[in-house]
């Protein structure tokens, strides 16, 4: 009797335990299938928790994997790169998706539901490309990046053209974003170059050549639009608490300044509080060929900040107290945005590898740039290759951007100055997409489609 209760109770026992296992398969492969009633809400919990995760801003996973082509891009010439070598390196300024030292681009999956914008900047010395969607108001997800230092101004300063072997450089970074952007359905694109195409003699003619090899149409555009754009590419590194600020692009070819302003009503444009702007027509390209970058003595140094000196003094600003308090640590900072200040950076956090998530937004300290700058001076040529945040592509460039950013804060002194990470790429997607009311809910413009998406976009 008592064997026979044993052996009912270890019937029952198995057959609970594979009704216990049917239910669960039965769940997995509702879930699997998407059918009606599984329980998605881990599913969604994790979704929910990835999309926080990747907003702008965040490191980017490698992706090999081919895309469908849209059927609205330009066919491309057979000989179109598909990706970077791996010895190309991104510069230092860039948006921080494109790993130093390897120039691989990052991505990660998107979101189908959004539209992508595309964003392309030719520099003096750099070639940068954004692709990305729109996600909560201001802000945007990264879905892939590109830059490549191509010194496309290299000995401009001397003889008013680009060189054969830069226009070559240059075109072989724009076929790899032009196989980029050929690999996706765009929604808006815009496409410029700046100082080098701007100042050269056969910058059209270039740009001309650009469009036959790899069918991307640029536009040159002006100064002030650049200043512009760099504002908007950095609004949301100016606190609401902020009153004034003088934000720099220390490029390549030519460097920005602008004064903002900010009253009691703010504007959801940043750039809309610029109360003066310049644009000197000096850069990290051409004072390094002047003056030379690898051996930069003190007194060469000197020299380098007094020139950028000699032409802010044509720049008619208001001084500095008529701003604000400059002791107000609220009230007045400078925000720099280019390769020098994010390597200046990067070398004050001792970083093994230079990070975008601790260099963008960083503040630092008037002391702490004085004492970078001063390290930096005394390192010959070869430590400041060496340098993991600096490597050997701007090992000649650094010191000639630390010299323009003395001459900045010569004339406007501040308690401390942000870094920022991003420049003109943001403020073109920024632009886009504010244009085409994606953050205003169900108030969104459909833009007429072009070859790479529409080509128009604000110059603000």
């Amino acid at each position: 009797m008592r064997k026979r209760k044993r052996r009912r109770r270890s019937k029952s026992g198995q057959a609970q335990q594979s009704a216990a296992s049917g239910t669960v398969a039965d769940a997995a492969v509702q879930r699997a299938a998407g059918a009606p009633g599984a329980d998605n809400s881990s599913q969604k919990r994790s979704k929910k928790h990835r999309q926080r995760r990747s907003l702008q801003g965040r490191p980017l996973a490698v992706s090999d994997k081919p895309r469908p082509a849209a059927d609205a891009v330009r066919p491309q010439p057979a000989a179109t790169a598909s990706g970077a070598r791996a010895d190309d390196r991104p510069s230092p300024g860039s948006h921080g998706h494109e790993r130093r030292g390897s120039g691989q681009a990052y991505a990660h999956g998107s979101d189908s539901g959004s539209p992508l914008y595309a964003a392309l900047d030719l520099g003096t010395n750099n070639c940068r490309l954004l692709i990305a969607q729109p996600t909560r108001p201001g802000q945007f997800r990264v879905v892939d990046a590109f830059s490549r230092i191509v010194r496309l101004g290299e000995g401009l300063g001397a003889s008013g053209r680009l060189s054969p072997d830069a226009m070559d450089r240059s075109i072989e970074a724009l076929k790899v974003c032009a196989a980029k952007l050929k690999s996706r359905d765009i929604r808006k694109t815009r496409l410029i170059a700046t100082e080098a195409a701007r100042a050269a003699e056969n910058g059209e003619a270039f740009l001309e050549r650009v469009l036959a090899e790899t069918g991307l149409e640029l536009e040159i555009i002006n100064r002030e639009t650049e200043a512009r754009l760099a504002v908007s590419g950095c609004s949301s590194l100016v606190g609401r608490e902020t009153k004034s600020v003088v934000l720099f692009d220390i490029g390549g070819g030519s460097s920005e300044i602008a004064v903002i302003k900010i009253g009691e009503n703010r504007s959801s444009r940043l750039a809309n509080h610029i109360t003066h702007w310049t644009s000197l027509p000096v850069g990290v390209v051409t004072l390094s060929e002047r003056h030379g970058g690898q051996d930069v003595s003190p007194a060469s140094f000197e020299a380098m900040v007094l020139e950028v000196q000699g032409m802010l003094s044509n720049f008619d600003c208001p001084a500095i107290h008529t701003l604000e308090n400059p002791g107000d640590e609220n009230g007045f900072h400078l925000i720099g945005t280019s390769g020098t200040v994010t390597t200046l950076a990067g070398v004050h956090l001792d970083l093994p590898r230079y990070d975008r998530r601790k260099v963008d937004g960083l503040w630092l300290s008037d002391d702490e740039v004085s004492a970078m700058q001063a390290r930096l001076l005394s390192w010959d040529f070869t430590a400041r290759a060496a340098n993991p945040c600096i490597g050997p592509d701007r090992a000649d460039l650094v010191l000639a951007g630390c010299a323009i950013l003395e001459a900045i804060r010569r004339r406007w002194p501040s308690e401390r100055m942000r870094v920022a990470d991003r420049g003109l790429r943001e403020g073109l997607l920024t632009d886009m997409m504010a244009d085409d009311g994606v953050w205003r809910r169900g108030r969104a413009r459909r833009p007429v489609r072009g070859p790479y998406g529409s080509q128009e976009g604000n110059t603000q």
